[in-house]
């Protein structure tokens, strides 16, 4: 099956989030894609497709979010899928930085303090926090 829509959507809509708590250092790895609340049924066909996910809606803000966060689903399911299907925009950086810490996790080194302080400054750099001269940087 044929998932470059979903790169798609992602690329406008989507986002690759790394959470700290800072009272247990527990890591925790969230994608999420987001789409108006009247694409209720398409945001259903992601985890019909993908086979994991769920859906949280905000009636408020006419929203339905398509979630990942279970670490086996974000390791086997969609780095599989976005390597497959490469994010084209900057995007794709904040997905390299997401891709690294799930392979960290993966392999344990968030429950040692270095494993943790490397996630930490990953993350530092992540989404937002990106620099304008690091993506320009990265195009050349």
């Amino acid at each position: 099956m044929d998932f470059s829509w979903l790169v798609g959507f992602t690329e406008g809509d989507g986002s690759f989030l790394v959470q700290i708590r800072d009272d247990t250092n527990k890591v925790s790895l969230r994608f999420t894609l987001t789409q108006h609340l009247r694409d209720t049924g398409l945001m259903n066909s992601f985890i019909q497709k993908l086979k994991c996910g769920t859906l949280q809606i905000d009636y408020d803000k006419f929203a339905v979010y398509f979630v990942v966060t279970k670490l086996t689903d974000i390791t086997d399911k969609l780095i599989p899928l976005f390597n497959k299907y490469p994010l084209q925009g900057t995007k794709r950086l904040d997905y390299a930085d997401f891709v690294k810490i799930a392979e960290l996790m993966k392999n344990k080194a968030h429950l040692t303090k270095e494993g943790l302080d490397q996630i930490r400054q990953i993350k530092a750099g992540m989404n937002r926090k990106r620099g304008l001269t690091e993506l320009e940087s990265k195009k050349k």
